[in-house]
């Protein structure tokens, strides 16, 4: 039996060879780890418990026959009885057979084929949506799962992977093997050499990105390892948004053929419109969307909604993820040559209500378009009530998201363009006043004091026809 072992150990650490590829070292691993920078050839498939194996003795028909692999790694074979073939590959497994029944066959011609391989287990972790440990069996039709199948049976990548860098973990001859796979090289290039095929306890790790790159994500999102049905997202829109608050957004459906359905994730832009679109005071420049990882740190994704406006940069408008959280900042100052940009945006609300009340022909809440300048308002009320309106300025009264209230008098121009001291735009709820001219207001005063005298010289009249 230590003979036995000794040629184990012999082929188990002798016999291996390695092809050249494209894997790449990294900078930490553990200290029991093997750095090595090849791809394990296809064919080096090591047997472990559970593979089927038929072995044929050549001229000796009852030594042929078939064998599993026992929970222990060994195989009982005629005659020789218990071998430990675990970790073995079938060209090491067919010599190492060979020489055990030397003794009792004379130039024993050995062969060993892999029936049914054992199925494949392996665990991934880090940043995909389903982590955990997972099985697949092999069968005629199924060959052995690859990386980017792994990311698929995971759910997909997050929002916050970093795809450069997936690592995988593998044991061979008791060491530790670590590779670095690059899945954008694999994306970009077609390079098969780094989707690698899995063996029985392999490890994925995909871990966290120091930076998020949006277009990378995007591109990314239509890849064949993107999971094909995208969940509907939970996530959070704080900020100058009408309607901020937790939404659930669903994924737009596209329909490939008959039988199946693809979607894809919901886009920044699609989440703000859900949520009634930015306000007036909006901040596009400095938009962030704040993405947890899977160690429950924030990723921070800075977004400019001005570039998509301008350069048709559609990178900015950012995938979202499960769980982000999109932050809209308030804008010091707003040109004014930006306000009709904005208004048009598919990301701004189409109306807003703004109240004009006093001497205009149509009092009353009015709808116009956001970021519309408040000569254009008063216009949509009619106007000035050219009797009794007091022409020469308004009062300009907003309340604002702290609960203080703006009041300030605005001297009208009908014909200047768009300022913040004389044709201001306006935000929703803004409420103009138009106040009576001073004429207005001496008639009116008049008409309340002598309605009383009116009223008794009518009850006179009315008893002198009654005389």
């Amino acid at each position: 039996m230590n003979n036995k072992i000794s040629l184990f150990l012999s082929f188990y650490y002798g016999i291996f060879s390695c092809h050249s590829g494209a894997i790449a070292q990294t900078a930490a691993m553990p200290q029991s780890a093997v750095i090595i920078n090849q791809v394990i050839p296809e064919t080096a498939y090591t047997l472990g418990a559970g593979d089927r194996v038929r072995v044929e003795v050549f001229d000796v028909p009852e030594y042929s026959k078939e064998y599993q692999v026992l929970i222990d790694g060994t195989i009982n074979l005629p005659v020789i009885g218990s071998l430990p073939v675990r970790g073995l590959t079938i060209p090491q497994v067919t010599q190492f057979i060979s020489q055990q029944y030397g003794p009792f066959v004379q130039r024993p011609l050995v062969t060993v084929n892999l029936l049914a391989p054992r199925p494949v287990k392996f665990g991934i972790s880090g940043e995909v949506n389903s982590p955990g440990f997972y099985t697949v069996a092999l069968t005629a039709d199924r060959q052995f799962p690859t990386i980017t199948e792994a990311v698929r049976l995971a759910g997909g990548l997050t929002g916050t992977a970093d795809v450069g860098q997936v690592q995988l973990r593998r044991m061979f001859q008791g060491k530790e093997q670590f590779f670095i796979v690059s899945l954008w090289e694999l994306f970009q290039n077609s390079n098969s050499a780094f989707d690698l095929s899995l063996r029985d306890g392999d490890t994925i790790i995909v871990p966290t990105a120091s930076n998020i790159d949006l277009d990378r994500n995007r591109q990314l999102a239509a890849a064949s390892f993107a999971p094909q049905v995208t969940p509907p997202l939970k996530i959070a829109l704080v900020g100058e948004v009408s309607r901020p608050g937790a939404y659930t957004i669903k994924p737009q459906e596209i329909r490939i053929d008959r039988d199946r359905i693809s979607s894809s994730p919901p886009s920044l832009t699609e989440a703000i419109a859900q949520a009634g679109g930015i306000t007036q005071q909006a901040d596009i420049r400095r938009i962030q969307v704040r993405r947890p990882d899977r160690a429950g740190n924030s990723q921070v994704i800075s977004v400019n909604l001005w570039q998509l406006l301008q350069a048709g940069d559609l990178s900015q408008d950012a995938l979202l993820h499960d769980g982000d959280t999109i932050v809209i900042p308030t804008a010091l100052r707003i040109s004014p040559t930006e306000a009709p940009s904005l208004a048009a945006a598919s990301f701004s609300p189409d109306t807003i209500n703004v109240n004009v009340v006093g001497e205009v022909p149509q009092p009353g809440i009015v709808e116009v378009p956001p970021n519309t300048p408040l000569n254009q308002a008063l216009l949509a009320a009619g106007g000035f009530d050219n009797r009794r309106a007091s022409k020469a300025s308004v009062e300009l009264i907003r309340l604002n998201p702290n609960g203080t209230v703006d009041k300030r008098k605005i001297k009208i121009d009908l014909a200047a363009s768009i300022s913040d001291r004389t044709n201001p735009t306006l935000r929703h709820n803004d409420v103009i006043v138009v106040r009576r001219s001073t004429l207005a207001g001496v008639s009116d005063t008049l008409g309340t004091i002598t309605s009383p005298l009116g009223g008794i010289l009518s009850i006179f009249n009315f008893l002198r026809i009654l005389q």
